[in-house]
């Protein structure tokens, strides 16, 4: 695997935190750190600190590997799918409606 010269993670991290519904602002609040570093992060103009991360990983209930998969030799052939993280925070009704048009799906 050829080593990268740059890690960037502030696009996987700004789909994660749009796909919970954060704003930069609440984000920032939830992990007591800056709006502006949550800015710089997700730009790639600075590079999140180990507790800035594990603050977000918990937050979201991610695990690190999430956040660098671009980067990982093994993905234990994991599809990650920001969209989705969310999903565990629905009401029951829109769980059960996403069920449903999957099931709707999968038979066509």
């Amino acid at each position: 695997m050829r080593k990268p010269s740059t890690i960037k993670i502030g696009k996987n991290l700004q789909a994660i935190r749009k796909s919970n519904g954060f704003t930069q602002e609440k984000l920032a609040e939830e992990i007591d750190v800056s709006v502006r570093y949550i800015s710089d992060i997700e730009q790639d103009r600075a590079k999140p600190s180990y507790e800035v991360l594990i603050r977000i990983c918990n937050l979201f209930k991610i695990s690190l590997d999430q956040i660098f998969s671009k980067y990982l030799a093994v993905t234990n052939n994991k599809i990650l799918e920001y969209p989705l993280l969310g999903y565990e925070k629905l009401s029951k009704e829109d769980k059960a409606t996403i069920e449903y048009l999957i099931m709707y799906f999968n038979k066509k």
